[in-house]
């Protein structure tokens, strides 16, 4: 009730009528500062430092306290601060308790409470409070006060199922809960449903709470239930949002009057209140301008040339003007200055002298080319063998001529650039950090993928025939077959079986502009199992181990029948860590690398079960490993998913066709092994060995023919995963649903409980 007597007092002193309404100006001497709140006009302290029309009043008071210091307040509401530019005020709303009294054992009796602006221009905002609920068995409304045909009423519910399923920072039932309030509310009465009150909960939960607060500043915590903190941690006040605005005319009226118009700045405009018709309006600056529109010549330029917003693409080109700002190339230079490149000018003599330079540069290249040719024949022959064994290739014949049956084979120079039309561009099939790779044909009719490879120092020259040669005997079904190898040239060329139907990264991203429907969610589950399978069989069974160091998904191919290969077209050659393991020496890439291995510098089997892991998630989600165009904290998919998962909404990431597809209780269960994959220690995660065990598990909990809740078969494919997490907005069978109410009423006095929130 303090609270609907204070604002009671503002409405009517916001509401005296003035005999002349003037946009005059403050004073030299105004107080700007009150303790640490900045005070801007129209905002002021005192007769003469304040805006002041026919119903409307900035007047503020700066008042020393108990506690010594200076505190500012709208007459008796305390505030703490205040935006020229949104038109907002923040203020303190006191925080009312319903409490249970042990000695009456019954509930006291302030169960309702009011909030009236009606008389005034306060708006509450509806974008930046929430309506909260606090308590255990707790009920509570909040209603506006008009009674109009657009009057309104919601209600929140927060109940307690147990002392241990509360949770910090979680509004959404159990404990606490939230709801939002509709646009223009300026005025409001909250109560209590007296058949939910905590007289069954008073040993651990005396008192529920209902108030109208600014979400962004509210942290939901445990004690809030079980102890006064609420009230103590808070000094039984919290911040509430208010919009404001000039008089209750919209811009065109104000400005007939232009002894009263309050937008007096030059390049300033007016802008009419977001609630609608007579509820005053706003001034801002214009475009190119900063500052307060209130005052006269308050609207300054903008130095665009110092705001990071405005940049030029090159250095020290940035001209301010009033207004705006331009790009100008420096003296005797021409471009595009703002996202371009300025050249210097060239003079007609230059020119000629550059194309006399040039012709003869051209005639005397001509006459050492021919020179050259004759000289480079004779050193062919030698240059190939060097280069062969440079790369270990005298080492690899030698392997070969001991291993009877090998069907590894070492190519040509000759035989390649036949079979990819001299290495032509248009048979380029990918491009990595690492090597370039074309589609090719060979003589005897063979498709192959043919991959230019880089190496990194010269130790792998050394040993790169070798560990081709260890490479090429991974014989697996779901990896991409090594046929054979060309060292007799500069850069080693690999020969790989050509798979026809691309990459899964074609598949998943390289439908989002046709229409028609993606691959079904068990044809996903089959392809991530298949690539489980091929990294599992690398760690734990090629011999000596192999770790990928580059999984991802456009090194995951698709045959004609759409089984996943695994290829290594994007990572380096091996390269030996010690006597008896071999790790591929990658450079990674972004979106994918382990987050451990970029601390640590060690690559390990884990790195490729977290590359694994996103992997995973562009299969659930249809989102790109790394999108440069979202929000900093969006641009990971790994981050992102995290991030949702934390906060139980799996659900607004899933690709909608899956989950039109496919029950929540499978979807939860692949993105938490996701999430085991994604663990910033690599011990926390599971081996890729258990990941395909767990695939395969899920594979068949997709396809199975659900029955009955006690199917024995359904329980033995549930048995032994993770706990499926609570994700609120999903009734499905056997999902645990947040206690969350959002209770609205009607004029006609019906009832409906919301979904959960």
């Amino acid at each position: 009730m303090i609270l609907a007597v204070l604002i009671a007092v503002l409405a009517s002193s916001s509401a005296r009528p003035a005999t002349a309404a003037t946009a005059m100006q403050p004073r030299d001497t105004c107080l700007r500062r009150c303790g640490d709140i900045d005070i801007p006009y129209p905002f002021g302290v005192g007769s003469g430092c304040h805006l002041e029309t026919g119903d409307w009043t900035f007047s503020l008071s700066c008042n020393r306290t108990g506690d010594g210091r200076h505190r500012l307040y709208n007459y008796q509401i305390e505030v703490l601060d205040m935006s020229v530019r949104r038109g907002q005020l923040r203020i303190y709303s006191l925080i009312n308790p319903w409490c249970y009294n042990a000695t009456t054992r019954a509930m006291n009796d302030q169960n309702n409470w009011w909030y009236n602006m009606d008389i005034t221009n306060f708006r509450i905002n509806d974008a930046l409070n929430r309506f909260t609920v606090i308590g255990c068995n707790s009920l509570a409304y909040i209603r506006s006060l008009n009674d109009t045909a657009d009057r309104y009423m919601t209600g929140c519910m927060a109940m307690c199922p147990g002392v241990g399923r509360l949770e910090n920072g979680s509004c959404a039932g159990v404990g606490c809960c939230q709801t939002a309030i509709p646009s223009g509310l300026n005025g409001y009465q909250i109560s209590f449903e007296e058949k939910f009150n905590t007289s069954g909960t008073a040993g651990f939960s005396p008192c529920s709470y209902a108030v109208l607060l600014e979400a962004a500043a509210f942290d939901f915590r445990t004690t809030y239930i079980t102890t006064d903190e609420f009230m103590a941690a808070n000094g039984r006040q919290v911040p509430l949002v208010l919009d404001w605005a000039i008089g209750n005319k919209t811009c065109e009226e104000a400005g007939r009057n232009s002894s009263a118009y309050a937008c007096v700045s030059s390049n300033s405009e007016c802008v009419d209140s977001k609630y609608g018709r007579g509820k005053g309006y706003l001034c801002n600056c214009s475009a190119g301008y900063d500052g307060n529109p209130y005052l006269l010549d308050g609207c300054q330029d903008i130095n665009e040339c110092q705001d990071e917003r405005y940049p030029c693409s090159v250095p020290d080109t940035c001209v301010n003007t009033i207004g705006g700002y331009s790009c100008v190339c420096p003296e005797k230079t021409s471009g595009n200055a703002y996202n371009g490149t300025c050249e210097k000018d060239k003079s007609q003599i230059g020119w000629e002298i550059a194309i006399g330079v040039s012709i003869s540069v051209i005639v005397l290249i001509a006459t050492a080319s021919c020179a050259y040719m004759i000289y480079a024949k004779r050193r062919l022959a030698k240059i190939k063998r060097e280069y062969f064994e440079q790369h270990g290739g005298l080492t690899l014949f030698d392997e070969m001529r001991s291993r009877q049956g090998l069907s590894f084979k070492l190519f040509t120079q000759e035989e390649l650039e036949e079979a990819t039309g001299r290495f032509d561009e248009r048979n380029v099939i990918g491009k990595g950090a690492n090597g370039t790779v074309y589609k090719g044909t060979t003589k005897d009719g063979d498709l192959v993928a043919i991959k230019k490879c880089r190496l990194a120092s010269e130790r792998q020259q050394k040993e790169f025939g070798k560990e081709m040669l260890i490479v090429s005997q991974i014989n697996h079904r779901y990896i991409v077959k090594l046929y054979g190898c060309c060292l007799e040239v500069e850069v080693p060329m690999l020969v790989y079986k050509y798979i026809p139907n691309g990459t899964l990264y074609r598949l998943i991203h390289g439908r989002r502009d046709r229409d028609g429907p993606r691959i079904p969610f068990t044809a996903r589950l089959k392809i991530a199992h298949q690539t489980a399978e091929a990294l599992s069989y690398l760690h734990s069974w090629a011999s000596p181990p192999i770790l990928h160091g580059d999984v991802k998904t456009s090194n995951i191919l698709l045959d004609a029948d759409y089984t996943a290969k695994v290829s290594d077209f994007g990572a380096s050659t091996l390269a030996p860590t010690d006597e008896a393991q071999f790790v591929t020496f990658v450079q990674g890439t972004c979106g994918y690398l382990d987050p451990e291995y970029m601390r640590t510098c060690k690559l390990t089997d884990k790195s490729d079960v977290y590359s694994f892991g996103v992997v995973l998630l562009e299969l659930l989600t249809c989102r790109k490993a790394l999108n440069l165009e979202e929000l900093e904290e969006e641009k990971y998919l790994s981050s992102q998913f995290l991030l949702v998962l934390g906060e139980n909404r799996l659900e607004e990431m899933l690709d909608p066709q899956i989950k039109r597809e496919q029950s929540i209780e499978v979807l939860e269960q692949a993105a938490e092994l996701a999430k085991r994959c994604l663990e910033m220690l690599g011990e926390n995660r599971p081996s890729m060995r258990e990941v395909a065990e767990e695939l395969h598990r899920l594979s068949k909990l997709a396809q199975h023919p659900w029955g009955p809740p006690d199917s024995a078969e359904l329980v033995e494919l549930l048995r032994g995963s993770p706990s499926p997490t609570t994700y609120s907005g999903h009734s499905g069978s056997g999902v645990e649903l947040s206690s969350t109410r959002n209770v609205s009423f009607t004029d006609t006095a019906y009832i409906g409980i919301q979904s959960p929130r």
